[in-house]
């Protein structure tokens, strides 16, 4: 197939540190050409990848995310003005880049499919809704996709990691980990809690944008570090990975409707059990007693903590190639594609 892959622009692919989409916008990509596609990648030029790749920006604006949605349409205007190249298009970009991307199916007759990486809002259940006849979705979850009980899905797809490079790790340090941006809708100062009642040292290390972040981590977190409350700030790849799988446990205490999560996926491949909030799609990527806890308060996330040896590390890892690995999500995404192509090829109803 002939696919253009719209990434978003703030980060290169693979992101060098922050960019949970990006990741996974990587891997079906490289995936995609690996099993012979024509896949042409719109990310910023200082992306890395094996697809044909076609950049407005040579290096990412991510300084101008906030306010920068004119800079959203210039860069996938230019995949949608080649929109007749492409079999398919797979737009992984905000609204902007969707309201064009119905405008060219209108227009043009390509089909356009839009992978949902945000929850079921109100604003964006009314946008998707007005798009629904121009465009199909991939949902990340079922959780995610009963949010949108008007839009047209081909397919539920679970996000998905590289297994190989998230090497495994059967000894643990003492540690508890808590990874993820400084918002109050992540939990932060949950996990804080849960390590200071435990007296248990806890690792911390995610993103910190100005603005309300900033203001939630000078309230929530910045008061309580000590030497046994560290805060990492803004870690690479590699020292995340480390993180993972020196941890006793990772603590997921999400206070909102996740529609996925892959910072448990990422936890369980290296060997580290999770222990979860049941918020979003967390009991569909858990398996209570298998790979973690699911708890429903602090007190509960404190009592399961206690019994995180009852885990094995190796059913964490045989958990994520079961059901997450990457061969799986890319044959999942083509069957996708093939069904898109197929009701394309349908005559209308009369």
């Amino acid at each position: 197939m002939r696919i253009g892959m719209i990434a978003p622009p703030w980060f290169p692919l693979p992101p060098r540190r922050y960019g949970g989409i990006e990741f996974v916008v990587s891997l079906l990509t490289e995936g995609l050409v690996r099993r012979g596609h024509d896949v042409t990648l719109f990310a910023s030029g200082d992306s890395s990848t094996q697809a044909r790749l076609s950049y407005i920006f040579a290096r990412a604006p991510f300084e101008q995310i906030e306010n920068g949605g004119h800079l959203e349409v210039m860069h996938s205007l230019e995949a949608y003005l080649r929109a007749r190249e492409f079999d398919v298009i797979h737009d992984h970009d905000g609204m902007s880049s969707r309201a064009m991307g119905a405008v060219v199916h209108r227009l043009l007759g390509t089909p356009v499919v839009a992978t949902l990486h945000g929850p079921a809002d109100p604003t964006t259940q009314e946008i998707l809704s007005s798009l629904r006849n121009d465009l199909a979705f991939i949902a990340i979850s079922e959780y995610q996709r009963g949010g949108f009980p008007d839009l047209d899905f081909v397919g539920t797809i679970p996000n998905a990691i590289d297994v190989e490079h998230m090497p495994f790790c059967a000894e643990k340090d003492d540690y508890l980990l808590f990874i993820g941006r400084m918002t109050a809708d992540k939990g932060a100062h949950t996990a804080i809690e849960v390590a200071r009642r435990l007296g248990t040292r806890l690792i911390m290390a995610g993103k910190v944008n100005e603005g309300p972040e900033r203001e939630y981590y000078t309230e929530h977190v910045e008061p309580f570090l000590s030497d046994n409350i560290h805060f990492r700030g803004e870690v690479d790849h590699d020292t995340k990975v480390e993180l993972y799988r020196r941890a006793r446990c990772t603590l997921f205490p999400i206070q909102w409707p996740e529609p996925f999560g892959l910072v448990m996926i990422e936890s369980l491949a290296c060997g580290t059990p999770v222990i979860a909030m049941r918020h979003g799609s967390v009991p569909e990527v858990m398996e209570h007693g298998r790979t973690g806890f699911i708890v429903e308060t602090a007190d509960e996330m404190v009592e399961a903590a206690g019994r995180i040896d009852e885990i094995d590390p190796a059913e964490c890892r045989r958990a994520v190639e079961e059901r997450f690995g990457s061969d799986a999500f890319v044959a999942a995404h083509e069957a996708a594609y093939t069904r898109l192509l197929e009701a394309a090829a349908q005559p209308p109803s009369r």
